[in-house]
């Protein structure tokens, strides 16, 4: 079931769950124990830089000021590749977490996740962004979100636009199917 996106996605989900409740970003080892916890086998730390891997995908941990943890799919092919960056915008006075295609060239998909942005002086995220974990069922993979986050993006007017890929979703109740990537939606209580 790991691809990039699965991968990607509850990482930033955890990484911005710290930026929320403490106001930084995350350091490099908790992003160590992230990765661990979604699965990755840590295969090398030193130098400035982590080596993750799994059956399906590789991750490299590149933690300094910023942190940038780039997550290649095991069988090389970069147009899938992804790459989750963290780091501390200034100008605004706020965290900022993207998920972003590694190579914009070669990339298959678009990314439809609107970045993380905390405002550091009210500790508010001031985005819409959809992050959960992924469940595998009969019918697909469904990124699974909390009520607040399905609130929060409810308000934003985009629940029918698909937040991994930007297609159309189909809602039947509390799950949704996106007619373009065929990943699922689904909101379970908090």
């Amino acid at each position: 079931m790991h691809e990039p996106i699965t991968v990607a996605i509850p990482l930033a989900k955890r990484m911005m769950d710290v930026m929320l409740e403490e106001k930084r970003l995350p350091n490099g080892d908790e992003v160590r124990r992230f990765l661990r916890g979604l699965g990755l086998e840590e295969l090398y730390t030193g130098k400035g830089l982590a080596l993750f891997r799994s059956r399906d995908v590789i991750a490299l941990l590149f933690p300094r000021g910023s942190t940038i943890i780039d997550i290649i799919p095991a069988s090389g092919d970069v147009s899938d590749a992804l790459e989750v960056i963290a780091y501390h915008d200034r100008k605004l006075n706020a965290l900022i977490l993207e998920i972003l295609p590694a190579n914009d060239l070669e990339y298959e998909g678009n990314i439809g996740l609107e970045p993380v942005i905390v405002n550091l002086e009210t500790g508010e995220l001031e985005s819409n962004p959809v992050l959960g974990d992924f469940e595998e069922e009969k019918d697909g993979i469904y990124l699974v979100i909390g009520e607040e986050t399905f609130e929060r993006w409810r308000e934003s007017g985009n629940t029918d636009i698909c937040p991994l890929c930007g297609g159309k979703l189909v809602w039947r109740g509390k799950k949704a199917i996106c007619l373009d990537c065929g990943y699922g939606v689904k909101v379970r209580g908090d």
